[in-house]
């Protein structure tokens, strides 16, 4: 799989500051710092409204925080933002690469304090927007360093787990990192296989690894949550997958069947409509399968939001919704 460096993927663009400049800039008192609005919670919960529409009130950008959502490929199973809502506000990472480059969190946070120093050069504030918690942890507190993996380790591993399973992962990961594995992260095999590539690579567990300590950022970060009644945001996410099925989900999924081993592509969505491709299923039961899974991911996200203090939550149906976002402090 195709890699990428950050460090070098926006140089040269005029106006564009270095990671480093814009990392390692002079100290700026409280007063003086631009100020990063995070808008996060659950998938289908209304997130990209009110980003754009706190965006438009500052008259500032948009960067992405959704991992599936930079690559150009996957477009409605992603539910990215409509063609004017892109040009009613500038967004970063969206439609930046092919589905064959491999991101990480580490590649996330380099990318989004580049981004973030090019608009910070001419506004005040800047919106992040999106569902993915590992990446606004990582733009947010900063990224432990840690050795790399063997390259060798993690195509064999991605390749075992194609052909036997989440079943085998997990057992894998229970016996050879047990530390990792009782750390509750099992249902996601992203972070799975990274963890035991990692032990088989270094002989540690990635657990070890984890400082929790932040690192500063040269801006103020205000964190909003938004989230909905259990039963209203299940209904969402139910009309949401009947109307991907109407705008033509099959379709994007069948142009992309042929690289349906891609790890990017074992998302919800796309995996249960391989496997109706497949013959493994029927068209109304990965209809259903994939209700099921987008459900139990917005659960798993809320979870995750809900342990960092430091986010302030909104009802997302809130008519002064961008106001009271905005009148945090």
């Amino acid at each position: 799989m195709e890699q990428i460096t950050p460090s070098t993927r926006r140089a040269g663009q005029a106006g564009s500051p270095s990671l480093s400049e814009f990392t390692q800039g002079k100290e700026r008192s409280p007063g003086e710092r631009p100020i990063l609005y995070i808008i996060a919670g659950p998938t289908a919960v209304g997130k990209t409204a009110a980003a754009i529409q706190v965006a438009q009130h500052l008259g500032t950008a948009i960067v992405s925080a959704d991992s599936r959502q930079c690559y150009k490929e996957m477009t409605i199973g992603t539910a990215k933002p409509s063609p004017a809502e892109l040009q009613s506000v500038k967004h970063y990472f969206i439609d930046e690469f092919p589905v064959t480059t491999n991101i990480t969190a580490a590649d996330y946070e380099s990318l989004a304090l580049q981004y973030l120093g090019e608009i910070f050069t001419t506004h005040k504030s800047a919106v992040v927007c999106g569902g993915t918690g590992l990446y606004i942890k990582a733009l947010c507190d900063g990224l432990d360093e840690m050795p790399p993996a063997n390259p060798q380790i993690v195509r064999d591993l991605d390749n075992e787990y194609q052909s036997q399973g989440m079943v085998w992962l997990q057992q894998t990961v229970q016996k050879e990192d047990p530390l990792f594995y009782n750390s509750g992260e099992i249902l996601n095999p992203a972070r799975m296989l990274r963890a035991l590539s990692f032990v088989r690579s270094t002989g540690s567990s990635i657990t070890q690894y984890r400082t929790q300590s932040k690192k500063q950022r040269p801006f103020k970060i205000i964190k909003a949550g938004l989230e909905l009644p259990r039963e209203q945001l299940y209904a969402r996410i139910n009309t949401r997958v009947d109307q991907m099925m109407e705008h033509g989900l099959l379709g994007e999924v069948e142009k992309l069947f042929p690289l349906r081993t891609l790890k990017n592509l074992q998302s919800v969505g796309y995996s249960e409509l391989f496997d109706y491709l497949d013959g493994k299923c029927s068209l109304i039961e990965a209809i259903g399968k994939i209700k099921q899974h987008t459900r139990n991911y917005a659960k798993r996200q809320m979870t995750w939001f809900k342990k960092d203090a430091e986010v302030n939550w909104f009802h997302a149906d809130d008519k002064d919704l961008a106001e009271k976002i905005l009148a945090q402090q």
